[in-house]
């Protein structure tokens, strides 16, 4: 799967590194087949299921600067995002530069159904809306909500390193039809991302 994100990667023409952040060897392996880098291994304290993101990136960052690499932009790319694209990654890229009051530029797509109109388990077992005030207002009245589709993050070098919110109103999103959306947690989201490739082939 993480073959898809470093492909592209490598076929967008932005990146002068296209690496890989992992501890394990199989995976080195395979990013390494695949063309991507691996010049370190991912220290032991930044490789458990609780690791923020934003750590590994920063460790990146600082370890290319002890390199005497100089970065002014990076983008973290996830490796379960089949659908990434080399062209999303240019477009959105481009945004990044050509907004100076910008600091971060992510993928995001809207969601099927208002937000507003959740219902959450209640402390009974039974149920209860998660915004009762909008318990009365048409669909059609309420904004449309988007989410983080979980692909990729484009950022100021500054920005990454000084721990900046990456939403905020110093951010902005690159928004992708929900067709190109399927981050990959469970054997569920897996057979849903394989039905959506099938859609798209045949699309």
């Amino acid at each position: 799967m993480i073959a898809w994100s470093i492909e592209a990667a490598l076929a967008s023409g932005l990146f002068d590194r296209v690496i890989v952040s992992t501890d394990d060897a199989k995976i080195a392996a395979i990013a390494q087949e695949y063309g991507a880098q691996i010049p370190f291994e991912r220290p032991a304290e930044l490789a458990d299921d609780f690791t923020p993101t934003r750590a590994v990136i920063n460790h990146a960052i600082e370890w290319f600067e002890a390199e005497g690499m100089i970065i002014e932009q990076l983008c973290c790319i996830y490796a379960t995002a089949p659908f990434v694209r080399p062209e999303a990654l240019i477009e959105s890229r481009k945004i990044l530069t050509d907004n100076d009051a910008v600091d971060f530029v992510f993928a995001a797509a809207t969601f099927p159904f208002p937000v507003q109109r959740a219902l959450v388990r209640s402390a009974t077992g039974g149920v209860a809306m998660m915004s009762p005030e909008h318990g009365q207002t048409r669909s059609q009245d309420l904004p449309e909500a988007f989410h983080d589709s979980g692909q990729f993050y484009w950022g100021r070098r500054d920005a990454f390193i000084a721990g900046q919110p990456m939403f905020s109103e110093k951010s902005l999103p690159y928004m992708l039809d929900r067709l190109s959306v399927q981050d990959i947690d469970t054997p569920e989201d897996w057979e849903v991302a394989e039905a959506l490739f099938r859609l798209r082939l045949d699309a």
